[in-house]
């Protein structure tokens, strides 16, 4: 399994985002990770992440305890949360070089050139990454996330506000890097996940409420997500 999450609970205070989540996605696969707004997606997804840890549970990464060994779990592990968190004041190449650099890759230029390639940058890798569009920046973020080959990508709501071109275009490129990577992806559009994934899960007020749904399955039985997705997590 590339991710195992056990009894994940998380609070902050009084309040609860996250109650006894569990769930595993096998090598390989692309899983949409879905839910309202506050649902717990991206706490989950900042623990899996290793950037914060859960009051209680355990998830894993690749074999590797997020807790307990969070260096080994992270260097099979690439991130790009909602708020994509560029240096803006750099430039494409540059900005690659010093992630990169981070991660102390061999041949360092020649991984830049290949990541720019495999996202689609190379119209735009002279540039400063601030005269960038938001689709552009969305792929400078998922080459920052792929440039140490990762065996896991997390992806936090990365289509969220692009234009239906740009939409497609990153669309696309997941579909590509989930043919060799485990993707975890985040979204409140559920033709993206259609589109895209594998399986799905729904998480709803801190809990999963459908779990290991087959996508393609639902779509040969035309079962819409959508009406999953609003049976699952109605109010009423």
């Amino acid at each position: 399994m590339s991710i195992i999450a056990e009894n994940v609970t998380k609070t902050y205070g009084n309040q609860q985002a996250l109650n006894g989540v569990s769930f595993q996605i096998d090598k390989g696969q692309i899983v949409g990770f879905l839910g309202p707004n506050g649902a717990g997606k991206s706490t989950m997804m900042k623990i899996i992440t290793c950037y914060i840890p859960p009051t209680s549970g355990k998830v894993s990464v690749c074999g590797f305890d997020v807790m307990e060994q969070s260096i080994q779990a992270k260097k099979h592990i690439g991130y790009l949360p909602e708020l994509n968190p560029l240096y803006t004041d750099m430039y494409v190449r540059e900005y690659l070089s010093f992630i990169g650099g981070m991660y102390k890759i061999q041949n360092l230029k020649t991984r830049v050139e290949e990541m720019i390639e495999t996202v689609g940058l190379q119209p735009e890798a002279h540039k400063k990454i601030e005269t960038l569009s938001k689709g552009y920046r969305q792929r400078v973020g998922l080459a920052q996330a792929l440039i140490h080959d990762p065996e896991v990508l997390i992806l936090d709501e990365p289509t969220s506000g692009l234009d239906p071109n740009q939409l497609v275009e990153i669309r696309n490129l997941i579909v590509q890097v989930g043919k060799t990577k485990t993707v975890m992806l985040s979204t409140h559009i559920m033709q993206e996940v259609e589109a895209m994934c594998d399986k799905a899960f729904i998480i709803d007020r801190g809990k999963i409420v459908a779990d290991n749904l087959d996508v393609k399955e639902l779509a040969k039985g035309n079962l819409k997500l959508e009406e999953i997705f609003k049976k699952v997590t109605s109010r009423d």
